[in-house]
Order: structure tokens, then sequence, then C-alpha cells
């Protein structure tokens, strides 16, 4: 069976839909989603979603690419992280990708917004979900700084190449790896997928985001999880059902969760 480590199962496209979505979960053996949050205006909606579905879980945390987005405090975060379905703080991070005319000294509130979560992480002991683009230098030298490995979390949607891989490994860190590993273009992310210990790996989706082959260019959810999983499963040259059982088993020991009795 399957785990998707990072959806957002709220967002229009697939929150209207979400029997067809549960249903298709379990057709393709995924058993389980975190449904990850992006701000504090629309964590009603994760955590409403969380609340009526058992086998769904939620986190708390404020995206980097959004800057508009109602600014938390690590007291807030902290609060909210109480909810008995918040399983992880973020999604948070850094992203450099659109600087739209900035420079990098420009974008100080991200880097002071991800120190707030690694803080809420340290003060609620939930693990981290961090999102980096463009920024792996910055992202990495807040997280030695701030001791993000202390409460851990997990690098999501990783296309960064091994060396960087490294590096978050080192710092207590599981590597995540979406759809994007089966895109032919995707070389360094392949690498990664052969290269990352087993006991350190997740898979997700970031549905309805980056569908993988042969669904690419398509809406994504969280029952294509299991076509990352085989394709991973392919490059370490090891049967579908082993990727699957131990990407499951990470997902329970990092957030912390009883597993099931079959995983």
């Amino acid at each position: 069976m399957f785990v998707d480590s990072h959806c957002h199962i709220n967002f229009e496209g697939l929150a209207e839909r979400l029997p067809q979505v549960l249903d298709n979960m379990r057709e393709h053996a995924v058993t389980h989603a975190l449904c990850v949050s992006v701000d504090l205006e629309t964590l009603p909606s994760v955590l409403d979603i969380a609340e009526r579905h058992e086998n769904v879980y939620a986190s708390v945390g404020v995206h980097p690419d959004h800057e508009d987005a109602r600014e938390p405090t690590v007291a807030q975060l902290a609060e909210l992280a109480a909810h008995p379905k918040v399983i992880a703080i973020g999604e948070t991070g850094l992203d450099y990708y659109r600087l739209e005319g900035r420079s990098i000294a420009d974008m100080e509130w991200q880097r002071e917004r991800f120190r707030t979560h690694i803080r809420a992480a340290h003060a609620t002991r939930k693990p981290l979900i961090i999102h980096t683009r463009a920024a792996a230098d910055d992202t990495l030298r807040i997280m030695a700084e701030e001791r993000a490995g202390e409460p851990g979390g997990v690098m999501h949607c990783f296309t960064e190449p091994w060396p960087i891989a490294e590096q978050a490994l080192a710092q207590n860190f599981y590597i995540s790896l979406s759809g994007i590993v089966t895109f032919k273009s995707a070389t360094d992310v392949q690498d990664v997928a052969r290269r990352v210990p087993l006991d350190r790996l997740l898979i997700e989706t970031d549905s309805p985001y980056l569908a993988p082959v042969p669904y690419r260019g398509k809406p994504n959810e969280p029952a294509y999880v299991s076509y990352v999983g085989r394709f991973i499963a392919q490059q370490r040259d090891m049967p579908d059902t082993e990727l699957a059982a131990a990407t499951t088993r990470n997902f329970f020991r990092l957030f912390g969760l009883q597993a099931p009795a079959d995983a």
C-alpha cells in the first residue's frame, strides 16, 4: 500500500469531487494522505477534510510563495498545531524562483517566515515540511542555524541534485519525490531516487500539480502516488511492494503515527 505524503485536496478541482478522489485512492491502494496547508486563510478547509476522514491528516503553515498571506507567529502556529489531526509544520521554506525584478536580499521576509516555522516545530516537537526552489543554499543554511534537524522533517517535492540531498539527509531530513521523477528530463531527480537510503524516502503527489507519467499535464490526485512509487521501484530495481511498504513505514515513523497493522 502507498501513502501520499503531500497533497492539496482542499484546492479547487479536488475539493468538490472529494468522494471520488478518496474512492480513487482506495482503488490504487493508497491508504492515507497528508493534506498540506499553504496559508492560514485556507487552513479551515484543510482541517475540515482531515476531521471528516480518518485516513487524511493535516499540517499548518504558510507557503513561502504566498507573500500577501497573513503572517504567522510561533505562538499562532503552535496553537493551531495542537489540533489532533495536525501532524506537521509547513509547508515552509524558501522560493526564489519568481523574484520579479527583486534581488535575493529583498526576500528577507521569506527567510524570517521560514525561521518562524522552524521555531514552531521546536515548540511543538512536530516535523517540518520544507519547500525549496532556486534557494537551496539559503534553505540549508537557515535549517542549520535554527537546528531544524532536532524536530526533523521532509524536503518535499525534491528537485535538487544529489549533493543537496546529502546535506539535507545529514540534517536529519527525509527526501520526498513527486511525479517529477517520472519525467524524462528529470535526470537529477532520478539519480536521487536511486541513491536516497530506503529508510529516508517518501513519495507524494503535490496534487493537483505535477501529475506523473502517464497523466502528465492533467490534474493530479493522491491515487497517482502509486505511479510515483512504481517508477522509483523500477529505478531501484526492487519490487513495487517493497518500495510501498518502506515509504509507508517512513511516513508513519516521521510523523509519529501508529502504523496500520499491515504496514
